[in-house]
């Protein structure tokens, strides 16, 4: 975890895997599908110290948005090679024991972008549709906890961006159009505004905190670059001590948060 602008070294996850969902905070934290290199459903549980395997997932997911806590998230979208299309709008919630499959995205995607507060209020933007996932989309979508409503698209369509925030107050963090971007866009509820850029532009990293205070960590090809948003701007801070790209996520704010696997 990052404190006081410095990374150390927790408990490894059980499984080493990549594009792995993340909820909670640094001293409670939540793992969750991702690649092993086979697609996964395997849940693990962090209490600040160790991992602890959980519950499986429903199904296996990989490549998904995600958001919530470490006893109430959500998995959406991503994708599940024993389907076809591969690319999916699977929606699954946790509810601290158990992961159940609830009400689909209304575009199928994979590497969307995602954060939330809980298992019922979420944020879904961008990724990749069609075939293989590689046609970018602004699409936004928002989840009530029954249902998911299409809302105000991004101002730039792009797969595997890092989110952090609510469902009413987020960030969309970088991410790749026809390359890597540095774009960030806040959202307000109602519309995303483009706001100041990352100081390098990268995709599938991994992204933890509030809206006026967020870290973004790694990126493809894999890094260990570390930025730091104070509401304003973005400022380079220490580096993750292991490089990597695909991390999964947790944290409260940019003076607390938690990165596993890549």
């Amino acid at each position: 975890g990052a404190a006081v602008g410095a990374w150390s070294t927790g408990g490894s996850l059980n499984t080493a895997r990549q594009y792995t969902g993340g909820a909670g905070i640094q001293t409670a934290a939540l793992a969750f599908g991702g690649v092993e290199p086979s697609d996964s459903n395997k849940t693990e549980s962090y209490n600040g110290t160790s991992w602890t395997a959980v519950n499986n997932m429903a199904s296996v997911q990989a490549q998904a948005g995600s958001g919530g806590t470490q006893t109430s998230a959500l998995s959406f979208g991503g994708r599940m090679p024993s389907l076809s299309p591969a690319v999916q709008a699977i929606n699954q919630s946790w509810n601290g024991t158990n992961w159940t499959e609830v009400n689909d995205l209304n575009t199928a995607r994979r590497f969307p972008g995602g954060t939330g507060s809980d298992n019922t209020a979420a944020l879904a933007f961008g990724g990749g549709t069609g075939g293989p996932g590689n046609t970018n989309t602004a699409d936004t979508e928002l989840w009530n906890g029954s249902n998911w409503t299409e809302v105000n698209n991004l101002n730039t369509a792009r797969r595997l961006p890092a989110g952090t925030g609510t469902s009413t107050l987020a960030l969309a963090i970088g991410g790749y159009s026809t390359t890597a971007v540095a774009i960030t866009e806040s959202w307000n509820g109602t519309n995303w505004t483009e706001v100041n850029d990352l100081n390098t532009a990268r995709y599938s990293l991994g992204g933890a905190g509030t809206y006026t205070s967020s870290l973004v960590f790694g990126a493809e090809p894999a890094s260990a670059d570390t930025e730091e948003w104070n509401g304003v701007s973005w400022v380079e801070v220490n580096n993750l001590n292991t490089t990597r790209n695909g991390p999964g996520a947790a944290g409260a704010d940019n003076n607390s948060s938690l990165a596993f696997g890549g």
